[in-house]
């Protein structure tokens, strides 16, 4: 290892003890409050439209996970931490720009279009993971590498306690792989769904709306991207080095 690797290795310990206490960090008043706030345009909501939605996206990640027309990418072998990171940080502007552009197109569409961002969001967030599991040298045709993608996809769009639970799980991986679910079939997948709506139903709310909702679509579908691809880069990082 060079001494350049071993400076860039040093900065991402760094980084990643500072991630992970962010993680965990005790919820806020405000957290409280946009959470009341959340359930209360919840019950707004037709229930039709969430039983589509939830529908949506529970049978996209199945099919998503389950399927290998997603599953593309070959591991990389042999580079450092630093030349993974730098191609991955490539790929993530290719994908957030991408998710921007969706979620403008969508957001002009008012609210059948925001109600059709759901699934391609979603299948664009999993190409995203799969692509990165990819960069760190993780072959995602291994159902347990898919489970790893569906964990850190939860530790993204989760809060509290639950957030502090999957970021557990990843953390302890390796020590864990006997008890982990042996197929698709014994993944809670409506627990994932739920979690993944209830998280971003706030923010994707406003792309709904006539006229702002074109440029907030495509705000929040970059930010989402990002802190997907920011999530996915703390839990590889701690596979790293265990």
């Amino acid at each position: 290892m060079t001494t350049a690797d071993q400076q860039y290795e040093e900065a991402a310990r760094r980084e990643l003890a500072a991630w992970k206490a962010q993680l965990t960090k005790p919820a806020g008043p405000m957290d409280a409050a946009a959470k009341h706030f959340q359930g209360t345009v919840n019950r707004l909501i037709p229930e039709k439209v969430h039983a589509a939605i939830t529908k949506a996206i529970e049978g996209l990640t199945r099919g998503i996970v389950t399927g290998a027309d997603w599953l593309t990418a070959e591991p990389l072998k042999g580079a450092s931490l630093q030349d993974r990171e730098q191609s991955i940080a490539t790929a993530t502007a290719s994908w957030r720009t991408a998710a921007a552009a969706e979620g403008g197109v969508t957001g002009a569409a008012g609210f059948l279009g925001s109600a059709a961002d759901f699934p391609a969001l979603l299948a664009l967030k999993f190409k995203l993971l799969v692509e990165t599991a990819a960069l760190y040298g993780y072959d995602a045709k291994d159902w347990r590498e898919r489970l790893y993608l569906l964990w850190i996809f939860q530790l993204a769009f989760s809060s509290g306690a639950s957030r502090i639970e999957q970021l557990e799980r990843l953390a302890n991986w390796d020590k864990n792989l006997a008890a982990l679910p042996a197929g698709p079939e014994d993944f809670d997948w409506r627990r994932f769904q739920q979690e993944y709506r209830d998280h971003i139903d706030l923010a994707k709310l406003a792309q709904m709306l006539p006229v702002v909702g074109a440029p907030v679509g495509a705000l929040v579908n970059f930010n989402l991207m990002q802190k997907l691809a920011e999530t996915a880069k703390g839990a590889y990082r701690m596979r790293w080095f265990a």
